[in-house]
């Protein structure tokens, strides 16, 4: 048997709500309304994205996902920058323009950096 390739994503965060209401407000994302126990699901294609409580016996660090690489695609990677750094998200790196479309990265509510791309 051989793993096909990547199904599900969730970031274990210490504010479950705190964090799902920043997708929701900043990304647009909607929620799934089938979702595990201390889990919020949206409904992301075509994999799930998800932001959950921590696993028991995790304790999180500061700034947790070092070393970890998520990408989210979006339509217009420059107005969703925009719009971030307008209303205060840290901004990591500034946009810019390669194989991957127009790029940049933030760092959503509980540390975690994320890059955004729209090719």
């Amino acid at each position: 048997m051989t793993v096909t390739g990547i199904d599900f994503v969730a970031l274990q965060v210490r504010d479950l709500e705190r964090a799902a209401a920043f997708y929701e407000k900043h990304l647009g994302l909607v929620r799934n309304p089938a979702a595990p126990p201390h889990a919020v699901v949206f409904a992301t294609e075509p994999i799930a994205f998800a932001v959950r409580e921590p696993l028991p016996g995790v304790e999180l660090p500061e700034r947790p996902g070092a070393g970890v690489a998520l990408w989210l695609k979006a339509g217009d990677a420059q107005r969703l920058h925009d719009d971030l750094q307008a209303a205060g998200v840290p901004i990591v790196t500034p946009p810019v323009d390669g194989p991957f479309g127009r790029t940049f990265s933030f760092e959503g509510p509980e540390g975690y950096v994320i890059t955004i791309h729209d090719r």
